[in-house]
């Protein structure tokens, strides 16, 4: 396998150790996570062409393919390396796509909930709604659940595989000290970094530029995100923000769209 390939198929995941479910141990158990990676209808503002009025996408549409969405998921050519459009072609159903909707969740303002089983997560606003994010789940995304707080986040961030990954595809030996960030870095344009009881939990939301993989099962990472929508996330959520990480049995429930 070449190391272009290697790292292609890596770049699926957050690229951390696997945690039980009681709580996270450090050891042999953290490392299956190594690969680590309404009707009150409306939509969060995005990027609009200058002079230009947001336009709330039409009721029952394919949101995929709204002129609003368009501009929401447009190139960041600003960023620091600059962030292609989303063709959201990709995207396999439009109630992925970012939007407001009602929750009626026990969540405080403020707290994140992510929802595996349904592959949504929430930024809970605390008027009754919550802004909704289409994510990938990754194996390891359900191996964990329980609360957390996000410790610190990162703009494009340093990807470090562990010596144990390294051993098994000595190809990633160059990345030893760390992935330079980049748009091929498998965790994308932003990470949110979550711990519990002051440890690190390993599990982490990112970007992605992995298009198709949101709202799908993918086959190892945590929980990924369209890099738009990580950076969105990211300037929504302060440090010491709340995270719940619902089981996949006890799933939000899904309103509207």
């Amino acid at each position: 396998m070449s190391l272009l390939s290697a790292t292609a198929k890596t770049a699926r995941s957050c690229r951390d150790n696997k945690l039980s479910r009681r709580g996270f141990m450090v050891g042999s158990a953290a490392l299956a996570l190594a690969g680590c990676q309404s009707a009150g209808y409306g939509v969060a503002p995005g990027p609009m062409t200058s002079g230009q009025a947001p336009v709330a996408p039409r009721r029952g549409a394919d949101l995929r393919h709204d002129p609003y969405y368009r501009s929401v998921y447009a190139a960041l050519p600003e960023e620091q390396f600059p962030i292609p459009a989303v063709n959201l072609d990709e995207i396999s159903d439009g109630r992925y796509l970012r939007q407001v909707v009602n929750y009626t969740g026990p969540e405080e303002g403020g707290t994140v909930v992510v929802d595996p089983g349904n592959r949504f997560l929430y930024q809970v606003r605390g008027d009754g709604t919550a802004m909704r994010y289409g994510v990938g789940v990754g194996r390891e995304g359900f191996n964990w659940n329980g609360d957390a707080v996000v410790q610190y986040k990162r703009a494009w961030p340093t990807w470090t595989p562990p010596a144990e990954m390294i051993a098994r595809q000595p190809e990633l030996e160059p990345y030893r000290t760390g992935m330079e960030p980049g748009l091929s870095n498998p965790l994308g344009a932003r990470a949110l970094y979550l711990f519990q009881g002051g440890r690190d939990t390993l599990y982490r939301l990112h970007g992605t530029n992995e298009n198709w993989s949101i709202g799908r099962n993918v086959s190892s990472g945590c929980i990924r995100l369209l890099n738009q929508d990580a950076i969105d996330l990211y300037n929504r959520v302060p440090d010491g923000s709340r995270v719940v990480v619902r089981h996949a049995s006890n799933p939000v429930e899904v309103i509207g769209i």
